[in-house]
């Protein structure tokens, strides 16, 4: 009777799956029969953590999810640690370690604790309707965090996990990146350095309802252009004496800016200006304060925007541009270009390529389409690209949903299971790929 009723269960999960699941092998569909198990589990947890708050700037919140988190980790038997970033102004991360039989890929598994949702924002709660869930978080990326723990969990049921490799960075400041970098992302670049591939579980891109693959996303660098002027009475505005004023060279840089910047796969924003007789921004550089009347020529004027690239290189190309631009002041005013710290760019390798290519064998494995290579300008900046230089790796792992970074963020379950089946997949794989260094 027990066999009967075994047999028949194994045989309604054949079903289940897409007739061209039946290249998985016994232990994948294993992995696959738990990941279908365990969604409630995955959808409670998910729950649990976006009922915390974790703000890039509510430090305490941060740490509660990364507290959370980490006894999923112990539970799957891997080594936890909480490293404090007083220094760089933030939270902490959380590094778990585990340690298999040393001979497979070594993989770096990358995420975040922190949402964008500070504790004053009136985006709050969890609630699921049908397919969808809604909450702060529940996309980017605490449901990638869920989707890493549900693969993992897979793993270990199957007996594949006790082989593998794996170090799990979740940073607690991805959001809004703690200063100085080089103390904030210290840790991520170390598990680098031990890794053959990274795998970033932040959301999964999607076209036209396709599943995408994305091996590259686009640095992000904020600048600042200042201009001060003589000021005076306008009647004397173009005059030797007087000079132009802060904001017509201001304008000088902006328009020259638009029309020498423009190169493939690099954008470039203006977004907030000031100018008068005297501007400033306020202290979290959001906004701030400009005076001034049509009869003055003003004496201060500012403008703040980003710039995006495919590579570093071509993030040092258009930045040298710009100081010269900046350095070509009209008469009677004097420019300045800064640039805060950002986020590099991750580009395209063959190496990532191959990796996307490991991802589409697991996606013919499991009855799914094939997952084209996405456009790296529709994709944003991340963690990944710190490391991208030392590690080839893929974009995209995590959750798929709507709205992420604005109130009404939503994530599709059906799309969780998806991408826990081939998290599982393709690290087990990985696992049993020899070290090609």
């Amino acid at each position: 009777m027990f066999l009967r009723l075994a047999s028949g269960l194994f045989c309604a999960f054949l079903l289940a799956l897409p007739a061209a699941a039946a290249g998985l092998t016994g232990v994948e569909r294993r992995m696959v029969s738990t990941v279908d198990a365990g969604q409630d589990r995955q959808l409670a947890l998910l729950e649990e953590l976006v009922a915390i708050n974790s703000g890039t700037m509510n430090l305490p919140g941060v740490e509660a999810v990364g507290k959370r988190v980490a006894r999923e980790f112990e539970d799957l038997g891997f080594e936890v640690r909480w490293i404090p970033m007083a220094e760089a102004g933030r939270a902490g991360h959380l590094v778990a370690v585990h340690k298999g039989g040393g001979g497979g890929r070594r993989m770096l598994l990358i995420g975040h604790l922190d949402t964008v949702f500070e504790p004053d924002s009136p985006f709050k709660g969890y609630v699921r309707s049908g397919d969808t869930v809604t909450g702060p978080g529940v996309n980017d990326m605490k449901g990638g965090i869920v989707i890493m723990i549900g693969a993992l969990r897979a793993m270990k049921a199957a007996g594949t996990l006790k082989r593998a490799d794996v170090t799990v960075v979740l940073t607690g400041d991805e959001e809004r990146v703690g200063r100085p970098v080089e103390i904030a992302r210290r840790d991520l670049l170390a598990a680098a350095e031990t890794s053959d591939v990274a795998l970033d579980f932040e959301g999964l891109a999607t076209e036209d309802g396709a599943d995408m693959g994305s091996i590259a996303r686009r640095s992000s660098n904020t600048w600042t252009v200042r201009v001060k002027a003589k000021p005076g009475h306008s009647s004397g505005i173009f005059s030797e004496a007087a000079g132009y004023g802060a904001i017509y060279d201001l304008a000088r840089i902006l328009d020259a800016f638009r029309e020498q910047l423009r190169e493939p796969n690099a954008t470039f924003n203006v977004g907030l200006v000031l100018g008068g007789s005297d501007a400033a921004l306020n202290s979290a550089g959001t906004g701030g304060k400009a005076s001034g009347k049509g009869n003055i020529i003003a004496g201060e004027a500012l403008a703040v925007g980003d710039l995006r690239t495919l590579s570093n290189a071509q993030t040092l190309r258009i930045k040298t541009r710009m100081e010269t631009i900046v350095r070509d002041s009209l008469p009677g005013a004097r420019a300045s270009l800064e640039f805060s710290e950002g986020y590099p760019a991750m580009p395209p390798t063959e190496g990532s390529r191959r990796l996307l290519g490991e991802l589409n064998k697991v996606n013919a494995a499991l009855g799914y389409p094939q997952m084209g290579e996405l456009d790296p300008l529709k994709r944003g900046a991340g963690d990944i690209a710190f490391v991208s230089h030392l590690v080839d790796g893929l974009v995209g792992m995590g959750a798929s949903g709507e709205g992420a970074h604005a109130p009404g963020e939503t994530m599709d379950i059906p799309a969780m299971r998806r991408q826990t089946r081939r998290a599982a997949l393709l690290m087990s794989r990985l696992a049993d790929t020899p070290r090609t260094r």
